[in-house]
């Protein structure tokens, strides 16, 4: 590569950085609407702590006349006057800085709670395909992690964003007055210093970057480790974890050593620099003094003042430090709520009154996820009327799970057409679509609270006597009746049950209410064939019109199915009853070969 290649190169770079820097400040700027509500606060923070600061600066002139007028002139009432006036200062002072903080910690966490709010909000507004897309690591990541370091940021903007150059501007100028040529060291100093922490920070903001994305590696890693623990220790994946751990933590390490290292120079060399500082505002404040152009007690404000710059201008550095993350943060909150949902709401629309209708037709429909090319359905096509019962069943991957998923929307099709009561689903409101279902998912989840408050969640208004009917036709009533009922306390996931008693319980959550559609995704694998043969029986009883899609790998489990749909890599490959599958079907056949073999013996 040729030195004009190079330079074209880093050309390019820089320019990535900065557009990229300029988003995170775009991004960050969207978020100060959230501040709306504390314009009030906004103002008063800033302006306590600026007051904070004139307090601060008029300490080196009063200590000054202490020395000169007081001390030298032994007036010892005049010394306990300046003291007085001292401790007034302090305490105007911390009052300021205490008011100020108030005000500030209050515009802060109210921006977090209104952006945390509307981040669940949208969230929760969100398509399925939007949030995979995301991820579930890295939106808790960011509802948490991120808006705690934005709120941070907005704490010590509203602080600091005054105070800081005030200090540093008012103590030189404070300098110049009292002595110009003294104060000169401050015109060489003060820069100086100023470019020593400019080039760490330079060095080491990249670095804080990189260790935040590598710190949200190892909470990544961690929560996969927690919530995968029993696949982990069946596996015995335990070392093989800890080593990926290990690593991800020692480049979280090495990155903070880094980080560090550099920062423990800064305080080192401006140290020095303000040491060398000092030594020369003594040597030429020494000179003053002895031809009558300073006295004693001025140097020692001219120290102070320089000491306060100092502070001031660390605080600044760590400022920047505290800003550069917030920016970071912010860009990735405004990435989620900039986003506008993709499956739009239907107007409405009145399925009921199309009586002899289909309650579920697919119109030739096919499905692809995101921005897949390959196809997870394709051309599907049956009718299922009411009170009929569907059996979808196929190899792991056919698409069995995602068929039932586009049903209640939680995708929306590529191709084709979905119709639920002789109308589109899309025509739908999602609320009024989905109260006609009842939906089990394969992985039963049940929230921390009662039985009662969990069978709720379908009909908040639901009686006593309708949950007690839903957990007898689910198979759930024995075993929650020998604890307390539906006082029965439900732990974190439900943990405090079986996996099959987990699977009977949301089973009778979709059943609240009566659904006019179940689907049933794999949501009986854990229970054994009697009690699946039991539950599949009540079902059939409970309420004829209701109509049901069973998923499942278990030809018992939708054998009886009305209409029995094979899946084979996202196509249709058989429909039929289980005698006409056992005929036409060869897939059907192997399945039906590895499970009930004694019924092709026949």
């Amino acid at each position: 590569m040729t030195a004009s290649q190079n330079l074209s190169k880093l050309r390019r770079l820089r320019r990535v950085r900065i557009t990229n820097l300029g988003l995170r400040r775009t991004y960050m700027f969207k978020l100060v609407k959230y501040l709306r509500g504390y314009i009030k606060e906004c103002i008063l923070g800033p302006l306590f702590k600026f007051l904070e600061a004139c307090f601060e600066l008029t300490v080196p002139v009063i200590m000054a006349n202490i020395i000169d007028v007081g001390i030298y002139g032994s007036d010892k009432a005049y010394i306990l006057k300046m003291c007085g006036l001292l401790v007034l200062m302090g305490i105007l002072g911390l009052c300021s800085a205490l008011t100020a903080q108030y005000f500030a910690a209050k515009a802060a966490y109210g921006f977090g709670t209104a952006v945390r709010r509307d981040m669940f909000k949208k969230i929760n507004s969100l398509s399925m395909a939007q949030l995979d897309s995301f991820g579930a690591s890295s939106l808790i990541t960011r509802i948490t992690g991120d808006i705690n370091r934005a709120e941070s940021g907005v704490n010590m903007f509203l602080r600091l964003f005054l105070r800081s150059p005030f200090i540093v501007v008012g103590a030189m100028v404070a300098a110049i007055m009292l002595d110009s040529k003294t104060a000169a060291v401050f015109l060489i100093a003060v820069p100086v210093m100023g470019l020593l922490i400019f080039i760490l920070m330079h060095i080491s903001v990249p670095f804080y970057k990189k260790a935040q994305t590598s710190l949200d590696k190892v909470s990544q890693i961690t929560r996969e480790n927690l919530t995968g623990v029993r696949v982990i220790r069946a596996f015995s994946r335990q070392e093989a974890e800890i080593k990926d751990f290990s690593d991800a933590n020692s480049e979280l390490f090495g990155i903070n050593e880094k980080v560090g290292g550099i920062s423990a120079l800064m305080n080192p060399l401006t140290y020095i620099v303000v040491n060398l500082a000092v030594i020369a505002v003594l040597w030429v404040g020494g000179i003053r003094v002895n031809i009558g152009g300073m006295q004693q007690g001025e140097v020692v404000a001219m120290v102070n003042y320089l000491t306060q710059i100092l502070v001031a201008l660390l605080v600044l550095a760590q400022l920047i430090v505290t800003l550069t993350k917030a920016m970071a943060s912010g860009a990735r909150i405004s990435a989620v709520l900039e986003l506008q949902p993709d499956m739009k709401d239907g107007s409405g629309a009145d399925g009921n009154n199309n009586e002899g209708c289909p309650v579920i037709e697919f119109e030739n429909v096919s499905f692809a996820y995101g921005s897949s090319k390959e196809s997870a359905l394709s051309n599907i096509s049956f009718k299922l009327y009411r009170g009929q019962s569907l059996g979808i069943i196929g190899g792991t991957g056919s698409g069995k799970s995602t068929l039932v998923n586009l049903i209640p929307r939680f995708y929306d099709v590529t191709q084709g057409n979905i119709k639920i009561d002789g109308c589109d689903i899309q025509s739908y409101t999602l609320a009024q679509l989905r109260k006609k279902i009842g939906y089990v998912p394969q992985k039963a989840s049940l929230l921390t609270g009662t039985i009662r408050e969990n069978m709720r969640w379908r009909s908040e208004t639901a009686t006593d006597d309708e949950i007690i009917k839903a957990l007898k036709t689910a198979q759930a009533y024995d075993f929650i009746f020998e604890k307390d009922g539906l006082d029965t306390a439900v732990s974190h996931e439900g943990k405090n049950f079986s996996g099959g008693q987990r699977q009977r319980l949301t089973i009778a959550r979709a059943l609240v209410a009566n659904p006019e559609i179940l689907i049933l995704d794999d949501s009986s694998s854990a229970l054994d064939l009697m009690t699946e043969a039991n539950l599949r029986r009540a079902l059939g009883e409970s309420d004829p019109n209701m109509t049901r899609v069973t998923v499942s790998q278990r030809i018992s489990a939708i054998r009886d199915a009305d209409l029995i749909l094979v899946l084979d890599d996202g196509a249709a490959v058989g429909a039929g009853t289980h005698t006409q599958l056992l005929e036409s079907c060869e897939i059907y056949r192997e399945i039906c070969a590895t499970q009930i073999p004694e019924e092709l013996n026949k």
